[in-house]
C-alpha cells in the first residue's frame, strides 16, 4: 500500500473492501442499491449524469472508488461514518455545477457521496417557509413553489439544474437579490451530517456552524442534508425585457453584442418610466417587455421560449450537454455583470461569510470556452488586477492549487482572502472547532488552524 495524506496526518491507502462493509453494518440493506463501483454496469452512466463540464469527461479524469446515492438520510451518515473510519475522501455532490469539479473529483482515492435522490421540496404557504433537500434543483424549488402560489418566490439563482445543497451553501445570488438579497439571506434552519456522522439542526450544531455553511461553502463543514427556507412575496405579474444593443451602432451583425435583460416586481408601465429616468440610452418601450408570472420569469431568464412548460423546470434522467469550459469572475470573451445594491447595500458583510455586499457593482461571471492560447494571452492581466472572487465561482488558479490532501493554512489564506476577506478567520474557526481533523476536504476547502504549512 502507498501512503497517502489526509487533512494533516499520514495513513495508507484506504481499502475500499472494508469502506463496502462498514457501509452494510451502518445502514439497512437498502444502501446496496445505493452503492455503484467500477464494476457496476451503471456506474459510468450514474458518475456523469451530474458532469456538466467535459472537461472532466476524460479517460484520464479520476474517477471515483464508489459512488454512494443516498436514498436517505441514513445513508449520508453511513457514508461519512464508514469514510472516515476507513481514511478516504467524500466528494459530496448536489448538482454537479463545479467550474474545477471539487464535488466529484480527487487527485486522491475518493468516493463520491451523491445526494441527487434526496429531492424533496415541502412547501408551507401558510407560514411562507418551505423545507428543501439538498439533492433538489433550484427548478424543482421554484416548480413546487408555483404549485402552491403564484404571489411567493425564493431569490436563488437562474440554472435550474443548480444542486440547493451547493448553491445554497456558497451563497446563491440571483434575480431577487437587489429586493431580498441571497438565498443564505433567507435560510431559517438547516439538516446536516457532521464530521462525526451525527445529524444536527440550527439548535444542535450552534449558531457559529449555522453561520458558516450560509456562504462558506456547506462541503468543507458536513454534509448538507436539507434547507429551511423563507419564502419571499411577489406580484402576480412580473415585467421582464431582453433589449440587445451592438457595440457598432447601425450594425446589424456586429461582433460584440450586448443583451440587457432585466426584471422588474411590478407593471410594465413603471419599470419603462424607470428605467426612462435613470438610464435613456436604453431605449426601452413597452413593446420590449412582457408580463408573466415569477415562476415563467424564471425560465424566460434562463433563455426558453415563451409559452415552455414549467415541468422544464424538472430535472429529468439525461445527462446533461456540456462543453469543455472554464468559467471565472473576471472578464473575458463572454460576460455576464450581475448588477449590485438595494438589499445587498444593506446587509452586513459579515452577517454570513458572503462578503460581497456594500460598494460592489456588480456580480461579474465570464466564460472560456476552452482555448489554450487565449487563457495564457489573459492569464498575466487577470493576476496583474487581482480583485475578490466569489466561491461559488470555483477557481483553482486563485492563490496557488495544492492536493486536497495536503492545504495549509498559509496557502488557504490566499484564496480564503479573495472569498471570504475578513470572515476567513472566523471560518477557520469554525472548522477547528467541528472538524479538526479536516476530514471534510477538497482543493479550496477551510482548513481547520492546526492544517500543516
Amino acid at each position: 500500500m502507498l501512503p497517502v495524506s489526509l487533512g494533516n496526518s499520514q495513513y495508507q491507502s484506504p481499502d475500499i473492501k472494508q469502506f463496502l462493509s462498514c457501509l452494510s453494518a451502518h445502514s439497512s440493506n437498502t444502501i446496496l442499491q445505493a452503492i455503484y463501483t467500477p464494476q457496476n454496469a451503471s456506474y459510468t452512466s450514474i458518475l456523469n449524469l451530474h458532469v456538466q463540464n467535459k472537461r472532466y469527461k476524460t479517460k484520464n479524469t479520476p474517477k471515483p472508488v464508489a459512488i454512494i446515492t443516498a436514498k436517505s438520510e441514513n445513508h449520508v451518515q453511513a457514508t461519512v461514518t464508514c469514510a472516515k473510519s476507513s481514511r478516504i475522501q467524500i466528494r459530496i455532490r448536489s448538482g454537479g455545477h463545479d467550474y474545477e469539479a471539487a464535488s466529484y473529483v480527487s487527485d486522491v482515492p475518493f468516493v463520491i457521496l451523491d445526494m441527487f435522490p434526496l429531492q424533496s421540496v415541502d412547501v408551507d404557504v401558510k407560514s411562507g417557509t418551505a423545507w428543501v433537500q439538498a439533492g433538489a434543483t433550484i427548478g424543482q424549488l421554484y416548480y413546487e413553489i408555483a404549485k402552491k402560489s403564484n404571489v411567493l418566490a425564493f431569490p436563488a439563482g437562474v440554472c435550474p439544474t443548480l444542486g440547493t445543497g451547493g448553491h445554497f451553501s456558497g451563497g446563491g445570488y440571483g434575480n431577487l437579490m437587489r429586493k431580498y438579497g441571497l438565498a443564505v439571506d433567507n435560510i431559517l434552519d438547516a439538516r446536516v451530517v457532521d464530521a462525526n456522522g451525527v445529524i444536527r439542526d440550527r439548535k444542535s450544531m450552534g449558531e457559529d456552524l449555522f453561520w458558516a455553511i450560509r456562504g462558506g461553502g456547506g462541503a468543507s463543514f458536513a454534509a448538507i442534508l436539507s434547507w429551511r427556507i423563507k419564502l419571499v412575496p411577489v406580484p402576480p405579474q412580473v415585467t421582464v425585457f431582453n433589449v440587445k444593443k451592438s457595440m457598432e451602432p447601425n450594425v446589424v451583425n456586429g461582433t460584440v453584442i450586448i443583451s440587457f435583460i432585466g426584471m422588474f416586481l411590478g407593471p410594465i408601465e413603471k419599470v419603462v418610466t424607470l428605467v426612462s429616468q435613470s438610464f435613456p440610452e436604453l431605449g426601452l418601450k413597452k413593446s420590449d417587455c412582457m408580463a408573466m408570472p415569477w415562476v415563467n420569469s424564471t425560465l424566460f431568464w434562463y433563455g426558453n421560449p415563451i409559452g415552455t412548460p414549467l415541468e422544464s423546470l424538472l430535472p429529468t434522467s439525461q445527462e446533461p450537454s456540456t462543453q469543455y469550459f472554464k468559467s471565472r469572475s473576471d472578464y473575458n470573451v463572454w460576460m455576464q455583470w450581475n448588477p449590485y445594491g438595494g438589499a445587498m447595500d444593506e446587509i452586513s458583510a459579515s452577517a454570513t461569510p458572503f462578503p460581497h455586499r456594500k460598494g460592489n457593482l456588480f456580480l461579474i461571471q465570464y466564460f472560456v470556452f476552452w482555448d489554450e492560447l487565449l487563457y495564457e494571452f489573459m492569464t498575466p492581466f487577470v493576476s496583474k488586477y487581482p480583485r475578490e472572487a466569489f466561491l461559488n465561482y470555483r477557481d483553482n488558479d486563485v492563490g496557488e492549487k495544492h492536493p486536497s490532501s495536503s492545504t495549509s493554512l498559509k496557502d488557504a489564506q490566499i484564496y480564503g482572502a479573495k472569498f471570504f476577506k475578513e470572515n476567513f478567520d472566523r471560518l477557520v474557526s469554525v472548522k477547528t472547532s467541528v472538524d479538526p481533523s479536516n476530514f471534510f476536504t477538497y482543493e479550496q476547502s477551510i482548513p481547520p488552524k492546526s492544517a500543516h504549512l
